[in-house]
């Protein structure tokens, strides 16, 4: 008996996707559930598992195809014997997706899990496996992989001195959507930035007294981010135009604060969001932003986690960056960016000290927020994390 796999319903807001990855090939047992292809959206990845067991019997897209919802793409042969040692059918173009193959170099005894459109970029551009660091499952390299890792030549490849090596690679689909949306921003906002300072003493004393206790009594580490959203919330609530967004010749005042926290993922900067941030404590924060985290390197984010915010917060400080002006995230009209904490010397009751220095940063769309609110809004904020007591007491 023979069933279909078919790419699965994307929501509304998706139309197509592009087959990044065959886990399976022709040939290939494979169990009901089993995840064997990969469909990258510009948003978020979807797995396609397997309907039924049995064997794959025929590949009808290739890895790189743009594929639409219900779109006929294998079958599977469900009364199939699986022959343990029998050699895979081979696919036209296609080379065996995932196999564990030594380094790039025949001396090495590593070895690794690499995809296989990984292998042959790497083979091409001569870049060793044993220095790229996999962000799949268990480890495995992807193709990404070897694009991040830069041109790193093996001492087998044959390139001449001086020779002058450049690569070129398409853009993912995720990333072609945030150039998009970028450039829309730059386009159809007015956008300005106003900076500040934060002490962050007041709240570094607080991580080093309770963070063990905390750790403890939530399972969860206490950062730094958690006092940003609690702060950021507080100042949203005060000054609604900031938590606004404009809809045609109307602006839209949202009654609630769903504050959008960018992460790195393999794919790209994505924007996970936490929902009713004002209701949350710190330890919820903590843990929902640590496990969005880890949905992002696993290319496990939903649609849903990353649509609907109304406000964001991106932590360049985490790169290195001292000081950068974050751009808007559409419709959104204000972003926060945070930056690393440097110790400075600052001047408190007259007298020269040092302190853990952030310096913080609001883009805001000048055509809902005047300057201000902006700056007010910002100062809410470092007068929140300089006396955090302020957060308890509702000041």
């Amino acid at each position: 008996m023979t069933t279909e796999v078919k790419v699965p319903a994307f929501p509304e807001s998706v139309t197509d996707g592009t087959i990044v990855t065959w886990h399976k090939q022709v040939g290939d047992p494979i169990e009901q559930e089993e995840v064997i292809a990969d469909v990258e959206t510009d948003k978020v990845v979807f797995e396609i598992p397997a309907p039924c067991n049995g064997v794959i019997t025929e590949i009808l897209e290739p890895e790189g195809t743009v594929v639409t919802a219900l779109q006929l793409i294998a079958k599977i042969d469900e009364s199939a014997k699986v022959e343990p040692q029998a050699a895979p059918a081979v696919v036209e173009a296609r080379e065996t997706p995932i196999e564990s193959v030594s380094a790039a170099t025949p001396t090495s005894s590593k070895e690794l899990k690499v995809n296989p459109a990984a292998k042959k970029l790497a083979q091409e551009k001569g870049v060793s496996l044993d220095q790229v660091q996999g962000s799949g499952k268990q480890g495995r390299i992807l193709k990404e992989d070897v694009q991040k890792a830069g041109v790193k030549v093996s001492p087998s490849a044959s390139v001449g001195v001086g020779e002058r090596i450049e690569k070129r690679v398409p853009m993912t689909r995720l990333r072609m959507k945030i150039a998009e949306r970028l450039v829309e921003a730059q386009h159809t906002a007015a956008m300005l930035t106003t900076f500040n300072e934060i002490n962050m003493k007041p709240v570094m004393d607080i991580r080093t007294k309770y963070k063990d206790q905390f750790e403890k009594t939530h399972e969860s580490k206490l950062g730094f981010m958690s006092f940003f959203v609690k702060a950021t919330t507080e100042a949203l609530q005060k000054f609604p135009a900031i938590n606004a967004s404009i809809d045609g010749n109307d602006i839209v005042y949202h009654g609630f604060f769903d504050v959008g926290i960018a992460v790195s993922s393999p794919r790209g900067l994505v924007v996970p969001v936490l929902r009713n941030a004002e209701q949350m404590g710190l330890a919820e924060i903590e843990n929902s932003i640590r496990a969005y985290g880890q949905k992002a390197r696993d290319n496990k984010l939903a649609i849903e986690d990353i649509t609907g915010g109304t406000f964001s917060i991106t932590n360049g400080g985490v790169f290195g960056s001292m000081l950068s002006t974050p751009i808007l995230n559409p419709p959104q009209s204000a972003i926060l960016g945070m930056h690393n904490i440097v110790e400075r010397p600052v001047v408190e009751n007259g007298e020269i000290v040092i302190r853990p220095i952030m310096y913080v940063a609001l883009t805001y769309d000048h055509r809902i927020v005047d300057g201000r609110e902006a700056v007010q809004f910002l100062v809410a904020i470092k007068n929140s994390l300089e006396d955090p007591v302020r957060l308890l007491l509702d000041l």
